[in-house]
């Protein structure tokens, strides 16, 4: 393996698989080892060097019923990996998060008996629902790493190759945290008092959940109204969609709302702006973890197609959604899901996180998660990439 050069192929879905893509490229990078990196990656990837064959928006869609409208696109772009993979085969095919894609993509390898070696970076999670999807797994991964310890220990129990290679933001993220500094970096008033909104980085996100967070924002601000509230949008196309859901409501409420498009070669106007806030009221997902390594009082919500929904309600095993509540195992934030993500239910959970004591308590539980998952026995995840090919 060392008289020539290695070749990756990589799929992200969204932003903060892009982040990862591009962290796992620079450790490769730094361990001085020959590579070369393609498939689907986000513009940290492409910055660093990434060779990618189709736009990581392509693959930035959420939901069961919601898929069915892009399915044939999908289904062209996974089978156009595959093909380039059968004529230029890659050593190691990692699917990092994006887990109905990348499972697929890995499954068509196996099947086809491709001499490639299958990783899925983020576990999916089986462990909340879907939990059938652990044998699919075991047939078609060759090695799943895991961000949390209680992921590893669940796939033990099915004989699944699972290492715990631990958060990258868990340890990137300092247990101290300067708001005054991000304020300064978004020229906001040191002294405001500032909300953060924040629907989702995906265009059908953005389309579903804007109005709830802009029609909570509104009552607050009717009550509240030394509040601002802060908005992040990854890229143009998103601010353009966030200002234009705006427009629909008073001018009085538009004046205190100031969309932040993301300026950085990293993705992280999303973080910039929670760690600027008093209080973060968010879209469930990802950034609920990044929420709670900031340490910030949140609230988290999600709506889907009620079709969609009626699907999950089903098949969820576990009673949380969020990750700051499943590592905790406990309810530590509130979850609006569903019907209870009103605006009225919203604006009356961001107000509750404006008393100083409840903000204190969840923001001690955050801190003490967050050196929780650092001090677990981690993995490095190039050596066991590597370790596949001996």
């Amino acid at each position: 393996m060392q008289n020539r050069k290695l070749k990756i192929g990589i799929v992200v879905g969204e932003v903060s698989g892009d982040t990862l893509g591009a962290e796992l490229m620079q450790r490769f990078h730094d361990l001085g080892i020959d590579v070369e990196f393609e498939g689907i990656g986000g513009p940290q990837m492409i910055a660093a060097g990434f060779n990618s064959l189709y736009p990581m928006e392509t693959l930035a869609v959420m939901g069961i019923v919601e898929v069915l409208k892009d399915l044939k696109q999908l289904f062209a772009v996974r089978d156009g990996l595959i093909e380039r993979w059968t004529k230029q085969p890659v050593d190691i095919f990692i699917g990092i998060d994006a887990p109905d894609f990348n499972l697929r993509v890995s499954k068509k390898i196996k099947q086809q008996q491709l001499p490639i070696k299958t990783v899925q970076y983020v576990s999916p999670s089986v462990w909340a629902w879907r939990q059938k999807r652990v044998y699919g797994i075991k047939q078609n991964i060759d090695l799943v790493m895991c961000l949390f310890p209680f992921e590893k220990a669940f796939y033990q129990k099915y004989q699944v190759p699972a290492i715990f290679v631990g958060h990258p933001l868990a340890k990137q993220l300092p247990l101290q945290h300067n708001v005054l500094q991000a304020r300064q970096a978004l020229n906001l008033n040191e002294a405001g008092q500032y909300i953060a909104l924040l629907p989702g980085s995906r265009r059908s996100e953005v389309e579903r959940l804007a109005p709830l967070v802009f029609s909570a924002g509104e009552i607050l601000a009717k009550k509240y109204p030394n509040y601002q509230f802060l908005v992040p949008a990854i890229n143009a196309q998103r601010q353009q969609q966030i200002a234009q859901i705006l427009q629909g409501y008073p001018a009085s409420f538009q004046h205190k709302v100031h969309i932040l498009e993301n300026q950085y070669t990293e993705s992280k106007i999303g973080r910039m702006v929670m760690q600027a806030s008093d209080i973060v009221a968010l879209a469930s997902g990802t950034a609920t973890l990044e929420a709670m390594l900031l340490h910030r009082p949140m609230v988290t919500f999600y709506k889907l197609h009620w079709l969609t929904y009626q699907i999950v309600k089903f098949l969820v095993k576990i009673p949380y959604y969020s990750l700051p509540n499943i590592i905790a195992g406990k309810k530590v934030i509130a979850e609006l899901i569903q019907q209870q993500a009103s605006p009225e239910l919203l604006a009356a959970e961001i107000e509750k996180l404006m008393n100083t004591e409840q903000a204190q308590l969840q923001t001690l539980q955050h801190v003490s998660m967050h050196k929780q998952l650092i001090s677990g026995d981690t993995q490095d995840p190039v050596h066991a990439i590597l370790g596949l090919l001996e």
